[in-house]
């Protein structure tokens, strides 16, 4: 086997493969040289603080491509002022290669408008600001919508939410005032539903009970009752009802009178008013009983009556059993003389006193 791979006529296959290989090397680089340029390179010249114009002409004039790109605005350049050049100035590219600048761009980028319609007016506000839009005027207009922010100028046109505008643009903003009172109800029978939908909504009110007559809902049926009745005055944002039908209001004479005696009642005022008069209710009191200070009390004494004997008369008769309340009492003692008693106060004359009476059997 060895004797076959050293044969004279593999040995010269194997240099003449090795000999196209090299062959075939060589051409690829020399190819490669031609095609990129080899050893042909330019220096990237210096266009940082030119303008965008004149930059592009010497970019062009040596032959070398380039890339345009703005960044944030900076109001401390100029606009479309190269800030940046990819690769640095000075630096050497081949001829053809691609050169980014970065440029200072006329103004600041467009910023989309906030959604904040129907929001609080301070929370409204605090955002605009912080997306870069400055509030100018506040126009007040009346809504039920008190303190809502309901519109965005700008320029005097209204700016739907996404609209894109310069930013540190003034925008005029109107807010609601609230709703005003005792405003005249508008007249819409005899308008279809949906005029009179614009006419309520034109006032500010809002459309309540809407009650077809064939039971449809159909926007072209002619409005022939309306509560409240035109002319009468309510807060805005009341609701009004409407009642609509293709007929006439003469095929409908019975309908809105039965109407008018639910929603049109008549007062009689011929009537003496009614007086009403206030009844006040005292409620129990439940505080104790107040118990007051005993006053002492002065005792007159009473003068004693000196007591009189009668002497006892003897008999011979027999007496009789009495009783005890009935026998008069005898004492050997001397009467008594009555002592006044003293006091402070005026003496009283002395009372006459009554002789006890005996019975003598």
């Amino acid at each position: 086997m060895l004797k076959s791979l050293f044969n004279w006529k593999v040995l010269l296959n194997l240099v003449i493969a090795i000999g196209v290989f090299a062959g075939l090397v060589w051409l690829t680089f020399r190819w490669l040289e031609h095609h990129t340029n080899h050893g042909q390179e330019i220096p990237v010249p210096n266009i940082v603080n030119k303008s965008i114009h004149d930059a592009v002409k010497i970019l062009d004039d040596t032959g070398l491509e380039y890339e345009v790109d703005s960044a944030n605005y900076n109001p401390k350049y100029r606009p479309f002022q190269v800030l940046q050049v990819y690769p640095a100035p000075g630096s050497r590219v081949k001829d053809g290669r691609t050169v980014h600048l970065t440029v200072n761009p006329r103004t600041w980028a467009p910023i989309a408008v906030p959604d904040v319609i129907n929001k609080y007016s301070g929370l409204a506000f605090q955002r605009l600001d912080q997306v870069g839009l400055k509030i100018g005027d506040t126009i007040y207009e009346p809504s039920i919508q008190k303190d809502a922010l309901l519109r965005i100028l700008y320029k005097g046109n209204a700016v739907n939410p996404g609209a894109r505008l310069p930013r540190f643009s003034v925008i005029d903003v109107v807010v609601g005032s609230g709703p005003m009172r005792n405003i005249s109800i508008p007249n819409v029978v005899g308008l279809t539903v949906k005029e009179a939908r614009a006419v309520i909504t034109k006032s500010m009110f809002e459309v309540g009970l809407v009650e077809h007559e064939d039971g449809s809902n159909d926007e072209s049926d002619i409005i022939y009752y309306q509560d409240p009745a035109s002319g009468d005055v309510r807060d805005q944002g009341m609701q009004i009802d409407l009642w609509a039908s293709k007929k006439t209001p003469a095929e409908l004479r019975a309908k809105i009178e039965q109407l008018n005696s639910i929603y049109r009642m008549k007062v009689d005022t011929s009537l003496p008013p009614v007086r009403y008069e206030e009844v006040q209710h005292n409620e129990p009191s439940y505080s104790a009983p107040v118990v007051p200070a005993p006053v002492p009390r002065k005792e007159t004494p009473k003068p004693e009556v000196p007591k009189t004997e009668t002497p006892k008369t003897q008999t011979t008769t027999s007496k009789p059993a009495a009783s005890a309340t009935d026998k008069p009492k005898t004492s050997n003692a001397a009467p008594v003389t009555a002592k006044p008693a003293a006091s402070t106060t005026t003496q009283q004359p002395a009372q006459k006193p009554k002789a006890k009476k005996v019975v003598v059997e």
